[in-house]
């Protein structure tokens, strides 16, 4: 009985979380955090800046 609870439980849980990944909301946070390994740590700013 436990065991059927918990797995219930866990699979609600496991809908959910794929539910709030896939939303159209958090699209622009997973690209932006996508992108960070490529940023060299310079604003956009101050490319042009550069001598």
């Amino acid at each position: 009985m436990i065991g059927g609870i918990s797995t219930a439980a866990l699979l609600v849980l496991f809908i959910g979380s794929w539910i709030w990944a896939w939303s159209p909301k958090r699209r622009k946070a997973f690209d932006e955090a996508a992108l960070l390994p490529l940023d060299d740590g310079e604003a956009v700013e101050d490319r042009g800046n550069v001598a």
